[in-house]
């Protein structure tokens, strides 16, 4: 019995590494969001425990933290379309797509750290309450994803500078445009939970 042709574009979902690797990487995003969903519960519990220190409403700038929800959804553009130019094996656009997202989680990252260091640096910080502490895990894990997801696309993107797509590299940097796009979705739901709904 002759084996199946498998089209590099359309992957055999039961057979081919490539959908066996997608499948396993699913799995482990799954992990990541019973940790995430764990955090934004222990923060719905604890956001109102200020112990007299700063609230909600105190530390929280509206207009100013919509600016990184934008960069993240521009960076989720960026990368879609990156790992579209990947399947299609374009090296060039590959590359400023993954480098254009890469500068965008760089600012993101940047503003999300200075954000916390400035809370710390203004006598708001973990241990000040149990409100804060909630607050600086669930922003911190995210911030902690976000470094790792920077170097991810360091450390991938230069083989692909040197060598080219190949099969390996593509799968690689499919499953790191999962991994962007669910730290996308998790800041939304950070934005939406604990900012926009803290201020109403």
């Amino acid at each position: 019995m002759s084996q199946p042709v498998l089209h590099e574009h359309f992957p055999d979902p039961h057979r081919d590494v490539y959908s066996r690797t997608t499948f396993g990487f699913w799995i482990y995003l799954l992990t990541d969001f019973v940790l995430f969903g764990t955090l934004f519960a222990t923060y719905a519990v604890l956001s109102n425990s200020t112990f007299g220190g700063p609230g909600v409403r105190d530390i929280y700038d509206l207009p100013y933290t919509l600016f990184p929800v934008i960069i993240l959804l521009v960076s989720s553009l960026t990368i879609g379309c990156g790992a579209a130019m990947a399947h299609r094996k374009d090296k060039k656009w590959t590359i400023v797509l993954f480098g254009i997202t890469f500068l965008l989680g760089i600012i993101f990252t940047g503003m999300e750290l200075s954000d916390l260091i400035g809370l710390v640096n203004n006598g708001c910080g973990w241990q000040r309450s149990a409100f804060l502490s909630a607050y600086f895990t669930l922003v911190g894990t995210h911030t902690l994803h976000m470094l790792f997801a920077l170097l991810w696309v360091i450390v991938l993107i230069f083989p692909v500078i040197r060598d080219g797509i190949d099969n390996v590299s593509l799968r690689r940097l499919i499953c790191l445009k999962m991994f962007w796009q669910f730290l996308n979705i998790i800041w939304v739901f950070i934005f939406s939970f604990v900012y926009l709904l803290g201020v109403i």
